[in-house]
């Protein structure tokens, strides 16, 4: 039992729980700054890793020219900061695959299409050049985080460099798409980034349990599709979706954009698909709701957008510099595994076997006859 700052608790290093002494003062979520929207759950560290450690495994392939467009549905947490949880976002997995991408690419561009600003991101690279993010979000009436303004542009050598286009309820395919395209290819004629983050959020879609917005998936789909066709490297991320069923739709049919595959709109038969009952169908139509963006609001957005990206004399350089080592990835042949096994962590850990190191049994390095 440790003593710190007047709280008991003690660490279970095997099975990676806290617990808190009788007279614990504090919650747990005030602890470890989760705050009161990242819930505790079992297993919580090794899902981290899952999903972190997919997006940093992306960026690697992507480094090292193995893929062009690589795909991690299960990341796209972009709410969380370097020492706080927040927004269900516990690991900020689109920030360290940045950082892996920026060893081997002078600038990397991120585009997030989440109905939610993605300020952990923005956060993460504000006084930075090497990275320019853009986010296409709701802004306003309190929505979380309550961040991204259209003044919100980067400060230091990052001025200029955060793009942010606050949206209204209701924006359709057409206004979006539209804007979309205009400020993307602007924004890449000017940056000329050596890859590209995409996080796909669909709480953007209509009828998302959290979101406002009223796309379609075709719409939504619509801007991976043009990303696509920059044929710049490309790492794709999942991201928030509160209708679970319209996200899988989403994520199925963007995943067959990015293979140049169009899928049939009728789903076949499998152990989930009554939750895509009564259509049993790919796409979902719109909403009858209102858009509250003007055509005269989102002209003023696009203006003050390209007045900023004008602001940019060129696309920025970095110094040669050591490139730092790759994250160590273990020996072992990924054609001999099972697609549909899952490793856990702890298995992954027991196939790691350091020089350095002795062992009893079979593992031994040292032998009877003093042969190692």
């Amino acid at each position: 039992m440790l003593e710190k700052d007047r709280i008991s608790y003690f660490y279970d290093g095997d099975v990676g729980n806290v617990y808190f002494g009788p007279n614990h003062p504090m919650k747990p979520h005030r602890l470890f700054n989760l705050g009161e929207d990242c819930p505790v759950f079992d297993n919580l560290f090794e899902f981290c890793q899952i999903y972190a450690g997919g997006t940093l495994d992306a960026a690697r392939r992507l480094n090292h020219k193995s893929c062009d467009i690589a795909i991690n549905w299960a990341g796209g947490l972009h709410h969380a900061k370097k020492c706080e949880a927040s927004g269900f976002c516990y690991i900020n997995d689109l920030v360290l695959g940045i950082l892996e991408l920026l060893k081997y690419h002078a600038r990397v561009l991120y585009i997030d299409i989440d109905v939610h600003h993605g300020d952990g991101v923005e956060e993460a690279f504000y006084f930075t050049d090497r990275v320019m993010t853009v986010s296409f979000h709701k802004y306003g009436d309190l929505f979380f985080p309550g961040t991204g303004d259209i003044k919100d542009i980067g400060e230091r050598e990052g001025k200029y460099y955060a793009i942010n286009i606050p949206l209204k309820d209701g924006i359709d395919d057409t206004s979006f798409t539209r804007l979309f395209k205009t400020i993307i290819a602007k924004v890449v004629e000017t940056y000329l980034p050596g890859a590209i983050v995409l996080q796909c959020g669909a709480d953007s879609l209509a009828r998302d349990r959290l979101g406002c917005f009223n796309l379609s998936i075709e719409g939504h789909a619509e801007c991976v599709k043009f990303v696509k066709k920059f044929n710049i490297p490309l790492l794709v991320t999942g991201g928030g979706g509160y209708t679970k069923e319209n996200v899988a739709r989403c994520w199925a049919v963007e995943t067959g954009v990015l293979l140049d595959t169009e899928l049939p709109n009728e789903i076949p038969n499998n152990d989930y698909i009554e939750y895509f009952a009564p259509d049993y169908t790919l796409k979902v139509a719109n909403l009858n709701m209102d858009n509250l963006n003007s055509k005269t609001y989102l002209s003023s957005i696009k203006v003050q957008v390209m007045e900023s990206l004008r602001s940019i004399q060129h696309a920025p350089g970095v110094q040669m510099q050591e490139v730092p080592p790759d994250f160590y990835i273990p020996d072992f042949d990924e054609d001999e595994l099972d697609p549909d096994e899952r490793v856990d962590q702890h298995t992954q850990d027991k196939q790691i076997h350091r020089d350095d190191e002795y062992y009893e049994g079979d593992n031994d390095n040292d032998h009877d006859d003093g042969t190692h």
